[in-house]
């Protein structure tokens, strides 16, 4: 079950922003900015926490469950 799945223009814009912070981090020397990790790896995993908690993204509307 993919509940946990990002918009597919939100993918490609994670990746990247990732990919910019840990360069600026690399050649600045500052630290903080190696938190790019983050949304690179929910880019490349296609997982985003956020989505959970916001209910932005595009969850699926499930509602016959079954345990």
């Amino acid at each position: 079950m993919d509940v946990n799945k990002i918009r597919k223009i939100c993918r490609p814009i994670r990746i990247v922003v990732g990919l910019i912070l840990i360069a600026v981090g690399f050649f600045t020397g500052i630290a903080w900015f190696y938190l790019g990790v983050l949304p690179l790896i929910a880019g490349i995993a296609n997982f985003c926490p956020m989505c959970i908690i916001t209910k932005k993204c595009d969850l699926p509307q499930n509602t016959n469950l079954e345990l």
